[in-house]
């Protein structure tokens, strides 16, 4: 039977070493959730935020890792003679190969024992790890089974190892380290995920509110940019085009929602250009200074609930008896900013048209 020695720990210790790994998990979740969703959102806050706490869970950790060393200080490493019991190579590509031993470990001061463990071991000298073969190893008295093998050891050791002998100890005197703690790193991990899916939950409408409908949206980075000139200044614009694609842009409400996903995908209101039709809403965007003020559309103060019906009126007042498809096109006055939204209808015989203002009045038809 195996002898295996460890630090006794209280369960109260146990305990709070678990609570910490559950609440240390937790912060590392919240932070690299926050940090992800924020990126996703567009959002430096919560970033920030994520960021932070991640910063604050490594200073607290080791801090704390800090004051459990100063309060436990580890005993120094003390020479020993060993005889190696096995030994077997356990893979490697490079010119040192990671080799496990079994010794057995006799210092001077206490009674011999066993321990397995294991050390890279350069290839050319691993014919100098013999079985039987006695050689000089480190060891701590309050942690026997941290050895390490002093592949240069000092020259009494050195002497001591090439005329002592060791005998083995017996197969019942195997000591080991503590073993993992299991349950600290499963409380550990539930705790990373359930901090993650917090964020995910907190953010969840924002972050799922285009798995709700049957649109995407997509945009181009800027195009072109044209700088302008004056005895004073100078501005400059670019252009950003963009498309939002839906089942049928006639549901209520999809025209505003389309239009608001192309805002801020593009990062910007103000457009040049801009057209929907049954299935795509597409939008030439401008960012700065437009070069004719008047000449712009103002995304955000459309009104889009007004547009299907003005929609269905072109389809069922102006002639058209079977109309296969329609578009709303959005023309701006330079002069006098006045907008004019126009509605066309097409069937197969052709088309018709009718004009409304920027409040969605109707103000002009055009029929058959």
């Amino acid at each position: 039977m195996a002898i295996i020695e460890t630090r006794k720990s209280s369960a109260g210790a146990r305990f709070r070493a678990a609570v910490g790994g559950f609440l240390g998990g937790g912060v590392i979740g919240i932070a690299l959730a926050g940090f992800v969703v924020g990126g996703i959102l567009e959002r430096p806050l919560v970033v920030a935020i994520g960021v932070g706490l991640f910063v604050l869970d490594v200073v607290v950790v080791s801090v704390a890792g800090r004051i459990h060393r100063a309060r436990n200080p580890r005993g120094p490493a003390l020479p020993a003679l060993a005889v190696i019991e096995s030994r077997r190579a356990i893979g490697g590509e490079s010119a040192n190969v990671p080799v496990e031993f079994v010794l057995t470990v006799a210092p001077d001061e206490r009674a011999a024992y066993r321990v397995e463990t294991s050390q890279d071991i350069n290839l050319v000298d691993i014919p100098d790890y013999r079985p039987r073969g006695v050689i000089v190893v480190e060891y701590r008295r309050d942690e026997p089974w941290d050895v390490k093998i002093l592949t240069s050891p000092p020259g009494e050791w050195a002497r001591r190892a090439a005329t002592e002998s060791v005998d083995s100890a017996p197969e019942s005197a195997l000591v080991a380290g503590p073993k993992a703690e299991g349950a600290f790193c499963l409380l550990a991990t539930a705790g990373l995920l359930l901090g993650a899916a917090a964020v995910v939950l907190f953010f969840r409408a924002d972050l799922f509110e285009q798995d709700d409908r049957p649109s995407t949206v997509s945009s181009s980075s800027s195009t072109t940019t044209t700088d302008s000139h004056s005895s004073s200044s100078t501005t400059s614009t670019s252009t950003v085009t963009g498309t939002a694609t839906s089942g049928s842009m006639l549901d209520n409400g999809e025209m505003r929602r389309a239009a608001g996903s192309l805002i801020t995908g593009m990062h910007t209101g103000i457009a040049s250009e801009f057209s929907i039709d049954e299935h795509v809403m597409a939008v030439r965007g401008i960012r700065g200074t437009p070069p004719q003020p008047g000449a712009v559309i103002d995304l955000n103060a459309l009104p889009y609930e007004r547009l299907p019906a003005l929609v269905r009126e072109a389809q069922t007042k102006l002639g058209i008896s079977d109309p296969t498809s329609w578009r709303i096109t959005f023309d701006p006055d330079a002069a006098t900013g006045t907008l004019t939204i126009r509605v066309t209808v097409t069937d197969s015989a052709g088309k018709a048209s009718l004009e409304a203002d920027a409040q969605g009045k109707v103000t002009k038809r055009n029929p058959r």
